[in-house]
C-alpha cells in the first residue's frame, strides 16, 4: 500500500492528487519490491547505478520519480515516447528489470465511476467544464486516488525483463553562440556560415510537450 506521506510528497510535485499519479506511486512500489531495491539514495543518483525507464510523459510518470527518487535530472529517469502507463525498473549490475504496466480501461470500467468519466471528458479533454466542474472533478479525482493507493498486484501486468545496456549521462563541453553569446551543450551547437549557432538562435530544437516528443519543434520564444 502507498504510503499517505509519500502521495503528499508527489502532490506537492505535482500540483494535485490523482489516479494516475498514485499509480505511478504503487506502479514503482511494485517494481521496487520485486527488484529487492529501495528508492534511489545520494550513491544511486550520483553514480546513476538504478534506472527507471517509463513510457509516458504523463501524471504516472511523477509518481515514478517521487517514488523511485530516478528523475530526469539525475539522469536515472529514461523517458520512451510509447504513450503507454507503464515503468521499468533496472539496475547497472546485472541489467535485469521488473516492467509494471497498468491497463487503463480495465480499471477505468473498474474503480472509475461515470460521473468522474463524463466531467474529465468535460473539463480536461474538451476544456468546457466550469469552475465548480472542475472543483468537483478534483474531489473525486482524489478520493479515487486514494482508492487505488492499495490495488492489488493482480491488477497490474507484471515481468522481468531483460534491458539493454544504456550509457551513463556523458559530459560534453560548452559552446558560446556566436550571435545571442550563451553557451550551449556542443552537440547541440551547429556551424552556420562559419560561426556557432545554438539551436535557440536557429528557431528549431527536439521538444517534449504534451503529445510527446516532437522533432523540429518550433522554439516558441522571440531572441
Amino acid at each position: 500500500m502507498v504510503d499517505q506521506a509519500l502521495i503528499a510528497k508527489a502532490k506537492n510535485l505535482h500540483g494535485h492528487v490523482c489516479p494516475f499519479l498514485v499509480l505511478g506511486l504503487r506502479a514503482s512500489e511494485i517494481a521496487m519490491k520485486k527488484l529487492g531495491v529501495e528508492r534511489a539514495g545520494e550513491s544511486e543518483t550520483v553514480s546513476e547505478d538504478l534506472l527507471a525507464i517509463v513510457e509516458c510523459n504523463n501524471c504516472f510518470t511523477d509518481g515514478v520519480q517521487v517514488a523511485t527518487g530516478c528523475t530526469l535530472g539525475n539522469n536515472c529517469l529514461i523517458y520512451l515516447d510509447l504513450g503507454k502507463n507503464a515503468i521499468t525498473l533496472v539496475r547497472r549490475s546485472d541489467w535485469i528489470g521488473v516492467r509494471v504496466y497498468v491497463d487503463g480501461e480495465r480499471l477505468f470500467a473498474k474503480y472509475f465511476n461515470e460521473e468522474a468519466m463524463k466531467l474529465f471528458e468535460k473539463v480536461v479533454v474538451k476544456r468546457e467544464g466550469t469552475a465548480d466542474d472542475v472543483k468537483r472533478l478534483r474531489e473525486m479525482w482524489s478520493q479515487i486516488a486514494y482508492s487505488l493507493s492499495n490495488m492489488p498486484e493482480e491488477e497490474f501486468k507484471i515481468e522481468e525483463v531483460k534491458v539493454t545496456e544504456v550509457e551513463r549521462a556523458p559530459i560534453f563541453e560548452s559552446i558560446r553562440c556566436e550571435k545571442c553569446g550563451e553557451l550551449a551543450m556542443k552537440t547541440r551547437v551547429e556551424i552556420v556560415n562559419g560561426k556557432a549557432m545554438c539551436l535557440s538562435c536557429l528557431g528549431e530544437c527536439n521538444a517534449v510537450v504534451g503529445r510527446g516528443i516532437i522533432s523540429r519543434f518550433k522554439v516558441p520564444y522571440a531572441r
